[in-house]
């Protein structure tokens, strides 16, 4: 096989590596069941995500209501600002690392996470790590859907009081909640119809607006409370019971890192379109950790301004945005919150899974298809009864999240030490070939992931509240670790296990 890092020595047949060392498909696969369009690798002119587009991207998904809350939670657990905001932040920089590097073989093969998947768990056995990730997405989309109808009600019911009264039709929701709920809904699928370069073009459209959202909060907040210095000190009111820092550390470093753990393993279906390396490094690294420090700090300041204004702490920006008195102010603002929960949701909780339902049977279901399926789901889920119980919900989606260390662990170590960045791309897509193992699954990243997430499972389900045992019980403090735990015990037992059947089969490695 040719080296990672310089163009092969001879001539291949099935694929061209170019200068920039991005790998081209050239041969013909479309007869094969487990290809479509939409799972091909990308070619050279669908790459057109340079650095401006992917620090958009990242700009759209960091952009909404969950990470403005993100550090105003931290410091309600009893941190104080600078804790919270150190714990956020490092937390992102730690997640970046995983993300780019799942990102570099996106960029450099062109293919999506599913097929991704397929190098280490086998072409069948990639649809069991792919779902996992989907149906956690389904989740998000469908309380993200609810959020951004919401965003759209408020202002409506402004204007017309009398919607509030709509009559109550289906599980607690009126009418005219669950019309703008499938309003926002269709918009949302409307976007994933029109395509991937559509999406590009409104991430960096509204990248402005979601900009410009936390400061002009930001600048509310100061000028509410008459100054900074009054807000950081009722920062203070927001604590419930101030703890030890380093108590609450882990377990919250460990949930900043969950929270974008599903998008660290999917970052492929976005990065093959990249148009270098160069871009989906520096464009992420500008645009996640700068972004979400932007919107958890405006959240802190904002939320402990209303303490002064208000009396109270609110740290919903809906609610808080529902008590502006100038009806045209919540408009603008209500509106622009529904732009970014939009931004987030396609990038974040329908591109993924919408891939990964293709992947599924990708000659009965495309892209297009797969969005469409999540969007269902997104239905079915009824998020509007969800939110009634929003803490235990987001706490179940964020523990669930990090158990995909697992998961991430064994496509970093597959691809950088057993594969040494070297993909086959035509084995991808054929059946009894390179990466089919037994029957199209690998038994190995199969065992790897079950002993990865069982040594965190006892400590997940009493996090739930599945099953009842003490706050001081060994199982809920390894459960503070989930994310890195399941991702070190995973990795390493797969890389053992892969490089000892590698050794000992000559006559067809496993490694490409």
């Amino acid at each position: 096989m040719p080296p990672p890092n310089a163009a092969p020595q001879t001539p291949l047949t099935d694929a061209s590596f170019l200068d920039d060392g991005i790998v081209e498909l050239t041969t013909d696969v479309s007869s094969s069941p487990y290809y479509n369009p939409d799972v091909a690798p990308t070619t050279r002119a669908e790459r057109k995500w340079g650095t401006k587009d992917v620090a958009a991207l990242w700009v759209g998904m960091c952009a909404c209501i969950p990470s403005y809350m993100l550090a105003s939670g931290l410091i309600k657990s009893g941190m104080n600002w600078w804790q919270a905001a150190l714990t956020v932040t490092l937390g992102n920089l730690i997640i970046l690392v995983p993300m780019m590097l799942n990102a570099h073989a996106g960029t450099k093969f062109g293919i999506p996470f599913p097929v991704y998947c397929r190098v280490s768990f086998g072409i069948r056995g990639a649809n069991i790590a792919a779902m996992l990730r989907a149906l956690v997405a389904c989740g998000w989309f469908g309380i993200q859907t609810w959020i951004g109808g919401q965003g759209l009600y408020i202002p409506l019911k402004t204007f017309f009081p009398s919607v509030a009264e709509s009559p109550i039709i289906f599980e607690g929701a009126n009418a005219a909640e669950l019309a703008c709920f499938m309003a926002f809904w269709a918009l949302t699928i409307y976007l994933i119809y029109a395509g991937m370069e559509s999406i590009r073009l409104f991430m960096v459209l509204a990248t402005p607006i979601l900009i410009a959202v936390p400061i002009l909060l930001l600048g509310w907040a100061i000028y509410a409370a008459d100054g900074l210095e009054p807000i950081l000190a009722a920062q203070n009111n927001l604590v419930e019971e101030r703890k030890d820092f380093w108590i609450l550390f882990v377990p919250g470093l460990t949930a900043i890192v969950g929270f974008w753990s599903t998008l660290a393993l999917n970052i492929p279906d976005f990065m093959r379109y990249a148009k270098s390396q160069r871009a989906q490094i520096m464009g992420q690294a500008l645009g996640l950790p700068t972004t979400m420090g932007l919107y958890a700090l405006v959240g802190v300041l904002v939320t402990s301004a209303t303490i002064i204004v208000y009396k109270e702490a609110i740290w919903d920006p809906i609610a808080l945005l529902a008590r502006f008195k100038e009806p045209w102010v919540q408009i603008i603002a209500l509106i622009a919150l529904a732009a970014a929960t939009l931004s987030t949701n396609i990038a974040a909780n329908v591109v993924g899974p919408a891939n990964d339902f293709a992947n599924l049977a990708p000659k009965w279901i495309s892209f297009k298809t797969g969005g469409l399926i999540t969007g269902i789901i997104g239905i079915v889920i009824q998020p509007w009864r969800l939110l009634q119980d929003a803490n235990r919900y987001f706490g179940w989606l964020t523990a669930y999240s990090s158990l995909l260390g697992a998961i991430c662990g064994i496509l970093i170590v597959d691809y950088f030490f057993i594969r040494k960045r070297w993909i086959d791309l035509p084995e991808l897509y054929k059946p009894e070939g390179k990466y089919w193992y037994q029957g199209g699954f690998n038994l190995i990243a199969l065992g790897s992931f079950a002993a990865g997430v069982g040594v965190c499972l006892p400590g997940f389900l009493g996090k739930v509240g599945a099953v009842t045992m003490p706050a001081d019980s060994f199982w809920l403090q390894m459960y503070d670790y989930a994310w890195f735990l399941s991702f070190a015990v995973a990795a390493t037992l797969y890389a053992v296990l892969m490089k000892t059947t590698q050794q000992s089969n000559t006559t067809q490695p496993l490694a490409s």
